[in-house]
């Protein structure tokens, strides 16, 4: 136990940081990091949980404004859009398909189904592979959404990867590759076992 706990100090000492410290940041990057707030900055650099800091950072610079857009122009919310966008991508999927590919909670999702298909947005449709279950599949009014939407995504997307060269965002591409693929096997709890009250 005390060489879990000393091992376990020692990793925090080394990570103390990202290993691209503030130190080593040239002008323009120096000048760039003026705009943010300080804690943002600490919370960037300074932080022994950096990957997921700067995952969320990145992830939220292109959500926040494409779903507030998707809201004040078409009426939906995050999680309505996410269910129509999961379906516009890959058409005659289940609600439980669009619930594990989420990370939303279940009854969100199923309260976001039901105001699509209540819009005329969604339809269900029999599932070919089992014909007690249903499936789900864009209308075209829905369908119009999707479309409309894809272009402002993309640019967003391409706004946030013009930083990057193109063998940049092919090596950003494959290192993400290897960490969606190893997913599976990091902790879904961390409570230790046997610890549990």
């Amino acid at each position: 136990m005390t060489v879990k706990f000393h091992m376990e100090l020692n990793w925090v000492s080394e990570m103390a940081r990202a290993p691209t410290s503030l130190s080593k940041l040239d002008s323009d990057r120096e000048a760039a990091l003026r705009e943010l707030d300080p804690l943002t900055v600490t919370k960037l650099w300074d932080n022994p949980c950096w990957l997921s800091f700067r995952l969320n950072f990145i992830a939220f610079r292109f959500n926040d404004p494409v779903y507030r857009w998707i809201e004040t122009r078409y009426g939906l919310v995050r999680p309505e859009f996410v269910a129509l966008y999961a379906v516009g991508l890959k058409g005659g999927v289940a609600a439980k398909n669009i619930v594990s590919s989420s990370g939303l909670p279940k009854n969100t999702l199923s309260r976001a189904i039901q105001k699509l298909l209540q819009r005329r947005l969604l339809k269900r449709e029999t599932d070919p592979d089992d014909l007690r279950s249903y499936v789900l599949a864009l209308t075209p009014a829905g369908r119009a959404i999707f479309d409309e939407t894809m272009p402002m995504m993309v640019g967003q997307q391409t706004a946030m990867l013009a930083a990057l060269t193109e063998a940049e965002q092919k090596q950003l591409c494959e290192l993400m590759d290897k960490m969606v693929i190893a997913s599976p096997s990091w902790p879904a709890d961390l409570e230790p076992e046997g610890t549990s009250t």
